[in-house]
């Protein structure tokens, strides 16, 4: 959250003194458009086959939606990351992580972006990894673009649009999910040492998508087995 000079919005002071600032959500765009795209388009292959469906067709399409609906919601539209003064929450599609600073050991971003804490490696799905953003960061930091740069003064100007910036990055050139990888291990390393970033890392399944697909692959192996 930001104030109309582009700057972090600022809340309270924090019991410890500090300025209380709002927490950082990441979450991947592409993932959430094409989850809403698939539903919408299972939305009307279902209905159809429901109004003018013949025989099992019905009765096996409704049986399928929880089948579909909730591993799509799952794996596009539930994951996101939250970085909070105390703890960073993981949110993957079967399982959510909070993960307390302190208990934070290192964040990596090679073919996939990884928190390591508690001694357990966890994948954060919300940050998906993009070769072709980091191959853009890549010629955006080569000797081209700096001769450019010096030529035209312009160079860098679009080498930091190539890429989404993400507030608070080092260096905006890089690729959208180095970045964020740059800015929570920034932010481990300076909120580890608060007494109320201390404690276990938890782990929590996500039951309410887990139980109604279960129960809706039973549903559905039922209805195409009678």
């Amino acid at each position: 959250m930001t104030d109309s000079d582009g700057k972090p919005h600022q809340g309270p002071a924090a019991p410890d003194g500090d300025p209380e600032y709002a927490d950082r959500v990441y979450r991947s765009v592409p993932g959430v458009i094409s989850g809403v795209l698939l539903l919408v388009v299972a939305a009307w292959l279902i209905g159809d086959a429901v109004v003018s469906g013949t025989g099992k067709t019905p009765y096996v399409s409704l049986a399928a939606v929880p089948v579909f609906a909730f591993p799509v919601i799952a794996y596009t539209l539930r994951p996101t990351v939250t970085a909070g003064r105390d703890r960073l929450v993981v949110r993957n599609p079967w399982r959510t992580v909070v993960a307390p600073w302190a208990s934070v050991d290192a964040l990596r971003a090679g073919y996939s972006v990884e928190l390591l804490a508690g001694g357990r490696k966890y994948q954060l799905w919300a940050v998906p990894v993009s070769l072709r953003q980091r191959k853009r960061a890549a010629r955006a930091q080569s000797g081209s673009v700096a001769e450019h740069a010096s030529r035209t003064g312009l160079g860098m100007g679009l080498a930091k649009r190539s890429n989404p910036v993400v507030q608070g990055s080092p260096d905006p050139t890089r690729a959208w999910s180095d970045q964020v990888t740059a800015v929570l291990q920034e932010m481990a390393e300076r909120n580890a040492v608060r007494p109320t970033a201390a404690g276990p890392v938890e782990v929590r399944w996500c039951w309410w998508v887990i139980a109604p697909t279960l129960a809706g692959l039973v549903g559905l192996i039922t209805v195409i087995a009678v």
